[in-house]
This record gives structure tokens, sequence and C-alpha cells, in this order.
């Protein structure tokens, strides 16, 4: 039975950074490493971000191996949604992630959702569970808090550009 394909985290989270400003950050993947504790880079391989776009990404994973990932953009669309996969060795979708972007109550405001889903490709996650199937529910509970840590220091970093600025 596959326990891993399919497995998926989301957080929405309101932060005080117009939409339009959140799309470009959250569309950056060369400036990812700033606010990642776990994607340190990323560069494009074609124009992005738009649907087909390629971009390479690299990672650091929590016992401190780095690697690096092929992505493709499945979804671009400014100021609301971006989307993309990462891709197995094999070329099969090994996880896709999305961000979806609504205005939020507060004027300036953005209502961030972010989600994890696993594919069927080959994953650290799918061999970590493969040894031990708690390494899934813990892999998950690592992106989750990842992924909020990513988007409050996208945040933190527009609000000391603004004070500062």
């Amino acid at each position: 039975m596959d326990l891993v394909t399919g497995a998926q985290v989301a957080v929405a989270l309101t932060v005080p950074v117009a939409r339009e400003r959140m799309w470009e950050l959250i569309t950056a993947v060369d400036r990812i490493g700033e606010w990642s504790p776990e994607a340190i880079g990323g560069n494009w391989c074609d124009d992005g971000p738009a649907p087909g776009a390629r971009f390479i990404g690299r990672n650091r994973l929590p016992d401190g191996s780095e690697n690096m990932v092929n992505c493709v953009v499945i979804e671009a669309v400014r100021p609301s949604c971006y989307a993309w996969t990462v891709l197995d060795a094999a070329g099969l979708v090994g996880s896709t992630w999305r961000y979806e972007l609504r205005a939020g109550d507060a004027p300036g405001s953005t209502t961030v959702h972010h989600s994890f889903t696993h594919g069927p490709g080959a994953t650290g996650m799918r061999e970590g569970a493969a040894d031990d199937p708690r390494a899934r529910e813990r892999r998950l509970v690592d992106l989750c808090r990842n992924m909020t840590t990513t988007i409050v220091a996208m945040a933190d970093a527009e609000s000391s550009i603004g004070v500062a600025g």
C-alpha cells in the first residue's frame, strides 16, 4: 500500500504585503534562500514564471545533505496563483507546490495559501517512509513548519524594507 502518494499539507497566513508584491516574492526562485529554512536557492532555466518554464531548486535537508531538483511551472496567473512540480530522475512528479494569493481583509494585505502534495515519483519522503512509517508524518510536519516560516520571512523582509526605505 502506498502511504506517500497524495500526502499533503497546507498553510494559510495573512501578511501585511500587497498581493502584487507577494506574487513577486513567491516567484523569485533566485531569492528563496533568503527566506526558507530548507530551500537554499534556485535558478530559472527558462523565462519564468510562466506555465512550462523550468527552474533548478537547491535544498538543504534536515540531515544536512543538499540536493538539486528539476522543477516545472504548471500554473502562473499573476497575481493570484503560482504552482510547480518537482520531478524525480525518471521525470515523474515527486511533488506539487502551490501558492494562492487573495486580497486580505486589511488594505494592502494578502492571504497566502501554500500547499504541498506528494506525487507518485521517487523522493526522500518515500525513501524515509519505506524505512519508518512515522517518517512520513514527521516530514509533513517539517514541511508545514518550513512553509509557514518562509511566508513569514518574506513578509518580514518586506516590512523591514518599508520601515528602512
